[in-house]
């Protein structure tokens, strides 16, 4: 029998901080250096005036539409794809305004993937395949499989979970 995989959208294949990160700069005329990113969200670190304005940026039409997908993550997906019944998992029920993005943004970087294969909810702990690759801790506590923490910015200072450090070191893990 095949196992199946539960891949997280964001922060993991496709990159909405650096796009949030350009659009606060033009904004506000401010950038992040990695050292202040170490161990915080985006949010963490924004004066409390401005911390609505990531959540803004994240529910307008079109945000989600043209992210960066992240080194890899196309090739190693298409071959995980072989091996394993995956699905691509997000969250996308908290932006709204993603749902048709995301579909679009999956269908350009991963058309090997059928629409079967998007699993767009609000809480995913009604995901239960097998592994599941993912940047939130958080969307661990109810899972029964194997889980991955997908190595962020955000999330270096988390303990328990076996990493995935990039794409290519999911290959080598994971094929």
């Amino acid at each position: 029998m095949q196992l199946s995989i539960a891949i997280d959208m964001d922060e993991t294949i496709a990159d909405p901080i650096k796009k949030a990160r350009a659009w606060y700069y033009r904004d506000y005329g401010k950038t992040f250096t990695t050292e202040e990113l170490h161990g915080k969200t985006l949010s963490d670190i924004l004066p409390e005036e401005h911390k609505a304005k990531i959540k803004e940026y994240l529910n307008t039409p079109g945000f989600f539409r043209d992210l960066e997908i992240f080194p890899n993550a196309r090739e190693v997906v298409k071959e995980l794809n072989k091996k394993y019944k995956v699905y691509i998992l997000s969250a996308a029920m908290e932006f709204p305004n993603s749902l048709k993005d995301k579909y679009d943004w999956l269908q350009e970087f991963f058309p090997f993937l059928g629409w079967q294969q998007y699993c767009f909810c609000g809480d995913k702990s009604i995901a239960q395949t097998d592994i599941m690759i993912d940047d939130l801790t958080r969307n661990f506590t109810n899972f029964k499989g194997k889980a991955y923490l997908y190595h962020g910015h955000h999330n270096v200072h988390e303990e328990g979970y076996e990493r995935i450090l990039n794409w290519e070191d999911a290959a080598k893990k994971l094929l």
